[in-house]
This record gives structure tokens, C-alpha cells and sequence, in this order.
């Protein structure tokens, strides 16, 4: 790293820091991703160098999918396996609100922006209104020749309007706390908790290897997973290095919001803040249903099948406490099928209106 970007780092990590000490002593939802995420973003925005080193973005996901994985205890797994046919119907709930909020942009903004091709402009709006997997929508999306930038901005203003608004409204509602589940391991073992960061890393490298999306929340949460479904008790994650995962990848979320960022196409933005908040006010109505016919409690749905990102919404469930298994097992699900079914059913899509077919 150069002289530069150290410095960027450091200064930016150093205000993070401070924001997320801030954010403790008002006592506020997820202080330690909340605060740095809004100070760097607010910072950010005024054309500040702020900086994200990757390494540490993937080093915080390394932790908090490894910490997850602890709390796959057997009692967990079963619940989690016995819930398949909900975790089906999230599925196609975050697929059929990702094509209703494409289909809503593009009729919106197609008229506004003649300079866009007609069939560019679709793609954009469809990527860009996917639930799930940003910066793997966006590199799908420029495949196809869609405006990358605008499925970027969307992208990023969605997820921080969930990772901010839904804690915050869970917090002053007072629901928090209320779908407590064991997480396995309690004490902090040296010799332990350097086996678990052994094998949760050699699975992050073999999913990176591999080029799977995600790997280094993917393949430690997977390897976490499998020794505490196995029995295999190592070592809990102590909070302070939590708290660190979670600092760094505020940072990251906050980076995004350069200078630039704010000038891209404002109606567009203005649109999706709006839809954004339209998808919250569903999936919680479709939580509230989808509580009815299995018996959990609605906010560990409303965590599962909101329109955020897994390692965001996982980590709003840890620690608020809200049924982590649940949300965690829903949004890995979301995850894998919105990568593997988005750009077929984006083909799908295409052909039946070149056939004149409803779409």
C-alpha cells in the first residue's frame, strides 16, 4: 500500500472509530457499522479521501461469517431444514419484488432518458431492481450493456437505507431481543479460536478459488457451519473482533458515497429511495404472513426477506437478537438464487416480449 492510501486508510478508520464510540454512548442500533457507515458516507460526500482498504473489508466478513456459523447447533439446523418450504417461497418473493421494482424504474425513467437505448435501459432497471447480490448484478448488467453506474447507485442507496431505517425502527419499536437463540461457544479459546480462523480462512480461500460470490462470508460461514452442525465446539468469537468486522465493513458500505455519487441522475435516486421504501413495507407485510403459517416471530422474517444484504442483515439479527439461524439460512438462499436464476430469468423476460407475450 502506498504512503497515500495508508494514510486515507488510517484517517478514515480513525473516524470511523470515533463515530462508532459515539454511537455507544447514545446507545443506538448496530453502533459499530451504523456509525461508521453514516460518518463516512457524510464525509465522503463532501469529496473527503476517504478510503476502504479491501483486505479489511474481506477480513470483517471472514469474522462475521464465522461468528454465524456458531449458532447452527443441531436443535437450530432442524428448524432451519424444516423450514425448506418458506425459505422456497422467500425465494420467489425476492424475485417477483425484484422484476415488480425493475418493471416500475424503467416506466418511470425510460421516458426521461430518450438518450438511453430502449433495450439498455431495461437491462438497467431490471439489474438495478434485483433483491440481493450488488456488485454481482452490476457486473451481470454490464455484460448486457446496461448503465452500470446507475445499477451501482441503486444498489448502494437501497442497502443503506435497510441497514439504517430497519434497525433504527426495530430499536425504537422495542423490537429487539425477542427470538433469542443459543450461540454456541461462549468462552474465547486461544488455541481454539486460531483453529476456527484456520479452517473458516482455508474455506474463504477455496470459494475464492473457486470464483464464487461473496467467499469471504460465504466459505467461513459454510466452514462454521459445518463443524458446529458437527458438534465441534472450538472457541467463541470475542466481541471486540466483531465489533472490529463490523466497523470495517460500515467503511466499506460508506466509501461508496463519493462526491459523484449524489450527482448521478437525481430523479433516479429520488426513485429508488421511494420504491426502497414501498419493498420494506411489503416484505413486512409478507413477514407478518409468512409468521402466521410457520409460528416465528414476524421481525425475524421481516430480517430474512428484506430487500438488504446478507452479511448486513445477518448482522442486524446477531445483534439485536433476532433468530440468526432464520435469517441467516434465508438470505444465504436469496443469495445463491438471485445469482443463479437472474440473468436466465432476465433472458425469459426478453424473449416473451420480442414475442409480444405479457411480461
Amino acid at each position: 500500500m502506498r504512503l497515500a492510501s495508508f494514510t486515507r486508510v488510517t484517517l478514515t478508520l480513525l473516524l470511523a472509530l470515533a463515530a462508532a464510540g459515539l454511537c455507544v454512548a447514545l446507545h443506538t442500533p448496530l453502533p459499530w457499522m451504523i456509525g461508521p457507515l453514516l460518518a463516512t458516507a457524510a464525509v465522503s460526500l463532501t469529496g473527503a479521501p476517504t478510503e476502504s482498504w479491501t483486505p479489511l473489508r474481506n477480513s470483517g466478513q471472514w469474522v462475521i461469517g464465522a461468528a454465524l456459523g456458531l449458532y447452527f447447533t443441531s436443535e437450530m439446523t432442524s428448524l432451519v431444514i424444516n423450514l425448506w418450504w418458506a425459505v422456497l417461497a422467500g425465494i420467489a418473493w425476492a424475485l417477483l419484488l425484484g422484476v415488480g421494482f425493475g418493471t416500475w424504474l424503467h416506466r418511470l425513467h425510460a421516458p426521461r432518458m430518450p438518450d438511453v437505448g430502449s433495450a439498455q435501459m431495461r437491462a438497467t432497471c431490471y439489474f438495478a431492481g434485483a433483491i440481493g447480490a450488488a456488485s454481482e448484478m452490476t457486473l451481470m448488467a454490464e455484460r448486457i450493456g446496461a448503465r452500470t453506474d446507475l445499477v451501482a447507485a441503486a444498489h448502494s442507496l437501497r442497502l443503506m437505507l435497510v441497514v439504517v431505517l430497519i434497525p433504527f425502527g426495530l430499536q425504537a419499536w422495542g423490537l429487539t431481543g425477542i427470538d433469542l437463540t443459543p450461540a454456541g461457544p461462549k468462552a474465547v479459546d486461544a488455541a481454539g479460536l486460531a483453529l476456527l480462523a484456520f479452517a473458516t480462512g482455508a474455506g474463504a480461500l477455496l470459494m475464492r478459488w473457486a470464483g464464487r460470490a461473496n467467499p469471504w462470508f460465504m466459505g467461513a460461514l459454510l466452514v462454521s457451519m459445518g463443524l458446529t452442525m458437527a458438534g465441534i465446539t472450538l472457541s467463541a468469537i470475542p466481541p471486540w473482533l466483531s465489533n472490529a468486522a463490523q466497523l470495517v465493513i460500515g467503511v466499506s458500505l460508506g466509501v461508496r458515497f463519493t462526491s459523484q455519487f449524489i450527482h448521478t441522475a437525481p430523479r433516479w435516486l429520488a426513485s429508488v429511495a421511494l420504491g426502497t421504501l414501498v419493498m420494506m413495507g411489503l416484505c413486512a407485510l409478507f413477514a407478518w404472513a409468512l409468521s402466521l403459517a410457520t409460528g416465528l416471530h414476524p421481525v425475524t422474517l421481516l430480517l430474512g426477506t428484506s430487500p438488504g444484504g446478507i452479511t448486513e442483515m445477518s448482522i442486524t439479527a446477531k445483534v439485536l437478537r433476532l433468530g440468526v439461524p432464520v435469517v441467516t439460512a434465508f438470505q444465504v438462499c436469496r443469495l445463491v438464487a438471485v445469482l443463479l436464476l437472474a440473468n436466465p430469468l432476465w433472458h425469459f423476460l426478453e424473449a416473451r416480449r420480442q414475442r409480444g407475450a405479457p411480461v
